[in-house]
């Protein structure tokens, strides 16, 4: 579940009506993190799974234009040796808050910490205004100590210096905007319509898995769109 603050502003950006071609990026990553790195053996994992919730407060669009299903959207950065396990692209003009999306408790109700592993410029030539910050966050059961999983937060605009290897963010965290970029292999994005962050997770052990759902389904804060901790036998799999 994700812990709602107890007083909490949300500003509900208007999505715009114009429509937009968004191309999945060709290459948005650099250094070994885009080598192809080996798919995980399945091992067994004790079942407690985290969800995993949109990276966006306040509404956002799930795969807006039908062009990046986690069945199939490209998998760029990699995580303790192996390419991560699903990706989807999720949406929201530029300005909304990027916050972390695992929740607060696994399954069983066991507390979630969350720290931040990873902070580099996302895209292959290592300029900002090519495609924002890479901020991945690693996901431990503060009940049993294990790491259960992490994600990569592609496409962060505004990042917060606080925002830093080793800082310890909670769900409502600012880890920065959404924002839109210069048009370039790593972000072929032509409107603010279709500003989006890439979302790529995965399990520490075995594989996590996505919760499927429509092309250009609305999502809210509370919108589950998959879980890590599962026992999934192979990458992007549904829930």
């Amino acid at each position: 579940m994700r812990l709602l603050a107890l007083a909490r502003a949300v500003a509900v950006t208007v999505l715009a009506a114009s429509s937009v071609l968004v191309a999945a990026p060709a290459s948005p990553a650099a250094g070994p993190d885009t080598q192809g790195a080996p798919e995980k053996a399945a091992r067994p994992l004790a079942a407690d799974p985290i969800n995993v919730y949109p990276p966006i407060q306040g509404p956002s669009i799930w795969d807006r234009f039908g062009q990046t299903p986690p069945s199939s959207h490209h998998r760029v950065f990699s995580n303790w040796g192996y390419l991560n396990d699903w990706s989807v692209d999720i949406y929201q003009n530029p300005g909304a808050t990027v916050v972390s999306p695992f929740g607060s408790k696994t399954a069983s109700g066991s507390p979630v910490s969350v720290r931040v592993v990873t902070v580099t410029p996302g895209c292959a030539t290592g300029n900002l205004a090519d495609g924002g910050w890479r901020i991945g966050l690693e996901a431990r059961n503060d009940a049993t100590g294990a790491v259960v999983g992490r994600a990569d937060v592609m496409h962060v605009d505004r990042k917060p210096d606080a925002i830093a290897v080793g800082a310890t963010v909670g769900p409502w965290t600012k880890l920065g905007e959404t924002g839109r970029f210069r048009y370039s292999s790593c972000y072929q994005v032509n409107g603010d319509t279709g500003a989006h962050i890439h979302l790529e997770v995965i399990n520490k052990t075995r594989y996590s898995c996505y919760i499927p759902r429509a092309a250009g389904t609305g999502l809210g804060d509370e919108t589950a769109v998959g879980r890590v901790g599962t026992e999934n036998s192979g990458p992007q799999q549904a829930c």
